[in-house]
């Protein structure tokens, strides 16, 4: 029989392994036999729209359901419309499936054209953006790992901008430019909003 105490310290050398590699298991709440990962059925939608403000996005499976492990979520872009200003995520990686149209995306300055049926793979740390630049409707799924992005993105496409909207504000107000600030810090997403605009001007996208 092996030495119980051999087999605890074997684990916590393990955790702290995986830990400092990054995985922090104990961020998580773990799910046991009285409490597992539950399966679950998401019913067919009539696609999204961009909506007034040509980019929208729908949460179709949230992080609360696969314990942080995974989430994604459906974004609609109008055609000629810039995405979000470059950013940076400090612990998220994104993977992108285009269901309908075509998604330019810029990684560290590389442009690449993802058409539909492709995917993209953003790992953390790179400096990104997208956006549409056909004249056609781009729709894709954004896939979410360890992290409840998809709470980030209903904060600001669902609260921030259309608060914005409503009170005829731009990002650079002070209340808005606090908001959205404080939104990134809690998600570890560093943006460079100075960028954006060289984008739009360079490829004739709509801001």
């Amino acid at each position: 029989m092996k030495d119980i105490s051999s087999i605890s310290r074997r684990a916590m050398v393990q955790n702290i392994a995986m830990a400092t590699a990054g995985i922090g298991l104990n961020r998580f709440t773990p799910f046991t036999e009285t409490n597992p990962l539950l399966p679950f059925y998401l019913p067919p939608q009539p696609p999204l729209q961009p909506g007034p403000g040509g980019i929208d996005i729908r949460t179709w499976v949230k992080s609360s359901q696969t314990n942080k492990q995974f989430s994604c979520v459906e974004t609609a872009v109008a055609p000629r419309r810039m995405g979000p200003a470059p950013h940076v995520h400090k612990d998220l990686d994104e993977l992108m499936l285009v269901v309908e149209g075509t998604a330019t995306v810029i990684v560290n300055g590389k442009v690449e054209e993802i058409k539909a049926g492709g995917w993209h793979f953003r790992p953390r740390k790179l400096e990104h953006t997208f956006w549409n630049g056909s004249e056609s409707p781009l729709r894709f799924i954004d896939m979410y790992f360890n992290q409840n992005f998809e709470d980030f993105l209903e904060e600001l496409f669902h609260e921030i901008f259309p608060d914005m909207m409503n009170r005829h504000l731009t990002p650079a107000d002070p209340q808005i430019a606090k908001r959205l600030k404080n939104l990134d810090n809690r998600f570890g997403v560093t943006t460079f909003p100075e960028k954006r605009r060289s984008i739009i001007d360079k490829y004739g996208l709509i801001g």
